[in-house]
């Protein structure tokens, strides 16, 4: 029979279901549980071919780990609120809930069709008022411990979708939705205290297995530094301007002042002849996001105050300016500019002519016309610290300061707390009510969950008002504090809220009295490992981390921090090279690919591509080569139907005579098997699927006569890669009745993965003096001992002394004398 893809697979994907398979207990005997999470995916209404690498290329490591003994849960569920689904139900003229749920439906049918062990049974649903009566009641519990507050803050402001904005949320000054020009607007929001948490977000990333780019990022992103705050004071005023540094040592070059353009003192401080230009300074200012104004690639730009400051260590006078790279939340939103020693002060200083004067020097010669010197050297011009180490100087001269009262040693953050508002319709509300005599009070818990609701003209408010004012009948409420009139909270919750305790849900998705058992999260959580974009390195894997820690300081969880082992998967990239969009015309379709070529050859495609944390584009010819070798171990199936007693040694292929050794193919077989286990738990898919093609491509030389116990194997191997066409040859070819889902993962023998002899290359200064023959797998003491017997190299080593020795094992060994 021909392979049929279509056909097997829907029959085996339904065979999994009816079985229930893939429904994983809490606890399973004699195998200890294993949670693989993947991010659960927003339902926009078609699964493209970024979902498939994102669920069915982990889905190898899961079933994997299945055959290997552990109880694995792979769960799979929806983020499904937000803006996007909103602006798409405004578009098509329908209700957000029923396109959302539409799509939701859809992507279910798609999901299935990957072959995923996904555990259906557990899926949630962040729009489900079962799923977001949890989200609201850990909101009222963050509210009673002072970690959500109301206040005025700056936030970002899309005119058009009438909502605020996250800073990741602005590209270039715009709205990444819809592409309108943001706006710096002050607004009263609801917000959580992350800033509470800034020092263990840091210091515990020491505690998990994540890759170093993601603990990078979270760490600048928090931006913690230790420093002091400097007092420059204000010629023939008592007031002083503090400004924050790390960098004491560098205050004998500060030539100028800069102020965040929200200083309180700009406009104080600024000279009659300057309001004017300063005045349309700020105008321009409040258009730009705060990632924008940061942005080191962006040009700098800034105003003179007619004002001066006098610097503390040698009493010069400095002028001071007004620059939107400089933010008013930061530090004290006042810096002291050292142009010779900070690239950003040093491009602003060149652009605007003002002066630059280095103050340290470093080891070598160093010319700072070109550029700044920004590292520590030893101080020059720095009165009585000339001389200095920077190290030493920065201490001194604070401790010189701080006794003056002109300094006070400091610890800052560029992490700010967590907006959480949204002035949009399509979200969880927030469980506040607003009473005219008592301010906001919380919902009572009994009265959760505030269900959100049904409004046929949920668009956004031209006030900015969020959509939810319209409901009347909602709106309206009594106090339950006093009793009296008042009104519910209107905004709904940034649906990153959402996303930070799902993980938790899965434990025990049905709970009607909690958020999830206790007894349950032991069985499961932390998060055993997550795989996902590295795009959410700073937001919602941060978000969640705060969850955690601050759900285990109220007493609700017992660990702290929510995922052990964090993975990051690449991108797939179009055809083209590009990022995938409908505008370009290089979107690729799953189900066009299933239809053609199955989803064993597309899942195997995905993993084979490359790197897994790399990504790529899509190879229109690639996937042929899969499905040609899917084909082969179809066709070879046929030859091992049964089990024969006497194995051939040869067979004839195309007029010619192969010598065939069973125990050569043995040992091949082991090898792999070794191979493709050290890949799986690296992640190095790509290279096991190379090293089973090799295996195939050995074993079809045996044509018919490929041995069984080989055969089943290989089969055996194959099976997380391709789980249906294996399920198929496994028990219809091969005539088991357990599916091999269920068998144990192959082991392979250590005695046969070592080649009894090698030849291995000896080299003196890189050229080869000798070839020598030893045992495969002896280490570097074993073969230098070897090595150095060879009469040989005993000739090109008289005299000499060795000063390094390069080792590769089973290779060479090349001494440098």
């Amino acid at each position: 029979m021909k392979y049929n893809p279509l056909k097997i697979e829907k029959k085996w994907q339904k065979f999994w279901e009816q079985k229930k398979f893939y429904i994983t207990p809490d606890k399973a005997k004699s195998k200890d549980n294993f949670y693989f999470l993947v991010e659960f995916p927003y339902p926009s209404g078609d699964l493209h071919i970024g979902h498939w690498y994102a669920f069915s290329v982990p889905d190898i490591a899961v079933r994997y780990w299945r055959m290997k003994g552990k109880n694995v849960m792979y769960p799979i569920g929806f983020d499904a609120f937000g803006l996007p689904a909103e602006n798409a139900a405004i578009k098509n003229n329908l209700q957000p809930g029923d396109w959302t749920k539409k799509n939701i439906a859809y992507m279910t049918k798609q999901l299935k069709s990957m072959g995923a062990a996904f555990d259906w049974s557990r899926v949630v649903s962040t729009i489900d008022p079962d799923y977001y009566k949890w989200t609201q009641w850990i909101f009222l519990q963050f509210y009673k411990k002072g970690l959500a507050y109301r206040a005025k803050t700056l936030v970002n402001w899309c005119p058009k979708d009438k909502t605020v904005l996250a800073n990741e949320q602005v590209i270039d000054g715009c709205c990444d939705r819809c592409g309108t020009e943001v706006v710096q607007k002050e607004l009263a929001q609801w917000m959580y205290k992350i800033t509470d948490y800034a020092d263990k977000l840091i210091d515990d990333l020491e505690k998990v297995d994540w890759p170093e780019v993601t603990k990078t990022a979270q760490r600048n992103w928090i931006g913690r530094s230790c420093g002091a705050e400097i007092h420059f004071l204000l010629p023939n005023s008592t007031e002083t301007i503090k400004v924050f540094t790390t960098r004491a040592d560098t205050l004998y070059g500060a030539t100028y002042m800069v102020l965040a353009p929200e200083h309180p003192l700009v406009t104080k401080l600024t000279k009659d002849q300057y309001l004017d230009s300063v005045g349309k300074y700020l105008e321009i200012t409040k258009k730009k996001s705060e990632l924008e104004r940061a942005s080191l690639e962006k040009e700098k730009t800034g105003v003179f105050t007619g004002a001066y400051a006098v610097n503390p260590v040698n009493n010069e006078k400095i002028p001071i300016w007004v620059a939107d790279y400089v933010i008013g939340w930061y530090g004290t939103g006042a810096v002291m500019a050292v142009p010779a020693h900070d690239d950003r002060d040093f491009e602003f200083a060149k652009k605007f002519k003002l002066p630059i004067r280095a103050v340290i020097k470093p080891k070598a010669e160093w010319d700072f016309i070109g550029s700044a010197f920004v590292s520590d050297g030893v101080l020059v011009d720095s009165g009585d610290f000339t001389g200095y180490k920077s190290e030493d100087a920065r201490e001194e001269i604070i401790e010189k300061l701080a006794k003056k009262g002109l300094a006070e040693r400091r610890t800052n953050y560029k992490l700010h707390d967590w907006v959480l508002s949204r002035q949009r319709y399509w979200g969880a509300p927030i469980p506040m009510i607003n009473c005219s005599k008592c301010g906001y009070k919380p919902v009572p818990e009994n009265d959760l969950p505030v269900k959100l609701p049904k409004l046929e003209d949920y668009k956004p408010s031209a006030d900015g008002r969020s959509p939810l004012a319209k409901a009347k009948e909602w709106l309206k409420v009594k106090c339950p504090h006093c009793g009296g009139e008042a009104e519910r909270e209107t905004d709904t919750m940034d649906t990153f809220v959402d996303s930070s305790w799902y993980f938790l849900r899965y434990a025990d998705p049905h709970n009607k009295k909690a958020f999830a058992d206790s007894d349950k999260m032991k069985n499961w959580l932390p998060v055993d490992l997550y795989v996902g974009g590295a795009e959410h390195n700073t937001m919602h894997l941060l978000y969640s981390r705060f969850f955690t820690k601050a759900m285990y300081d109220l007493g609700l969880l017992e660990f702290d921090e929510p995922f052990a082992v964090r993975i990051n998967h690449g991108v797939i990239l179009g055809p083209d090279s590009q990022k995938m969009s409908k505008s370009r015309g290089n979107v690729v379709n799953p189900d066009d690919l299933i239809k053609k070529y199955g989803a064993d050859a597309v899942r195997m495609y995905l993993a084979f591509m490359g790197p897994y944390e790399q990504g790529g584009p899509w190879n229109p010819g690639g996937i042929i080569g899969v499905y040609r070798f899917l084909n082969r171990i179809w066709e070879m199936k046929e030859g091992v139907k049964k089990e024969r007693g006497v194995l051939e040694t040869q067979t004839i292929k195309e007029n010619r005579v192969e010598v065939l050794n069973k125990e050569s193919l043995e040992r091949m077989f082991h090898k792999t098997a070794k191979k493709i286990t050290d890949d799986i738990e690296s992640f190095h898919f790509n290279t096991a699927i190379s090293a089973l093609m090799i295996q195939s491509n050995e074993m079809e030389k045996w044509g018919r006569f490929v041995p069984r116990s080989i055969f089943e194997g290989f089969i055996r191997l194959l099976a997380p890669f391709a789980p249906h066409i294996t399920e198929d040859i496994w028990q219809n070819t091969l005539g088991h009745k357990k599916s091999i889902h269920l068998e144990k993962w192959p082991e392979y023998d250590p005695k046969l993965i070592v080649e009894e002899m090698i030849k291995l290359v000896v080299q003196v200064n890189g050229r080869a003096r000798d070839v020598i023959e030893v045992m495969a797998g002896l280490d570097e003491t074993a073969i230098r001992e070897v090595a150095l017997g060879s009469e040989n190299i005993k000739k090109h080593i008289a005299g000499t002394e060795i000063k390094k020795t390069i080792f590769v094992k089973n290779r060479l060994i090349n001494f440098v004398v």
